[in-house]
């Protein structure tokens, strides 16, 4: 942290008083410019105590997932990467950063398990895990229910009080009057994915943590093309998002307090206008 100004400038009085400028307007500046470092030294320490912070990722390899932890990791946090398959995740991700950590975590073997993954330096989980289409029609419940249900008891055990879902829009389709979209269906047809995320979700509101469920519309696996815009919880019924977009949001959803104990529901559009994430949160 630099000196402040009449220390690296021992002959600072004597300037002041020989300045052509009125004695007033000269110690005017001098607190401005005292103000303004004040301000920076304020903000570097700022950034310096969010680097101290440690995310815990569930789902960390995930197409999605993945996306979260490299944000995280540019916006200077430490990361604790929860990953079922230890050598692909490391392929995955780059394991050359000091800040990421990789942990086997699977959502479906208890919260006992994910309580030591996610360990006594966790500040915050996210938790972008989904299952994988298959012949398994109780794998929604194993990952999305069950799992998720699993990781907030994980944070209980370990005192962890900020978690982040990434969920879908859609998941209360049926209070929507939308049990004929074509999307509700279709996300359903796998072991009724959007019902056991809804629970899970439900789930999560009861448990007294702080949380943040955000529901995007479509993944996409291309760059943004788009601005975000955020909807409170069941507003919107199609759309679609970049998976970049949707990491962004879950990134800065823990920065901002006006994200806290609140269910957005998020899609991009080209026509949109550019908002910050403290008005987009702060209107919902």
């Amino acid at each position: 942290m630099a000196a402040p100004l009449f220390l690296r400038y021992p002959n600072f009085h004597t300037l002041l008083l020989n300045s052509t400028a009125p004695k007033s307007l000269s110690l005017v500046n001098f607190a401005k410019m005292e103000a303004s470092e004040i301000t920076e030294q304020v903000e570097e320490q700022e950034d310096l105590n969010v680097k101290k912070k440690k995310i815990f990722v569930a789902g960390a390899s995930g197409s999605t997932g993945k996306r979260i932890v490299e944000q995280l990791l540019k916006k200077g946090f430490s990361v604790k990467a929860g990953v079922r398959d230890l050598d692909k995740a490391r392929a995955s991700l780059s394991s050359n950063n000091p800040s990421l950590q990789f942990v086997k975590a699977d959502v479906t073997e208890g919260s006992d398990k994910l309580a030591e993954a996610i360990g006594d330096d966790s500040d915050a989980v996210v938790c972008a895990t989904g299952f994988r289409p298959g012949w398994d029609l109780l794998a929604p419940w194993k990952v999305d229910n069950f799992g998720t249900v699993n990781l907030v008891e994980a944070c209980r055990k370990r005192n962890v009080n900020r978690f982040i879902l990434i969920s879908s829009i859609l998941v209360n389709g049926a209070a929507m009057g939308q049990l004929l979209n074509p999307a509700y269906i279709f996300l359903n047809v796998f072991g009724l994915t959007l019902v056991a995320k809804l629970q899970a979700e439900q789930y999560i509101r009861k448990s007294g943590i702080n949380y943040t469920i955000i529901r995007p519309g479509g993944l996409k696996n291309d760059p943004p093309s788009g601005n975000v815009v955020m909807e409170p919880e069941d507003t919107l019924s199609e759309g679609s998002i970049s998976r970049d977009q949707v990491a962004e949001v879950a990134v800065e959803a823990l920065a901002y307090p006006e994200a806290s104990y609140k269910v957005v529901e998020i899609v991009a559009r080209p026509d949109a206008p550019k908002r910050s994430y403290h008005d987009l949160f702060g209107s919902i």
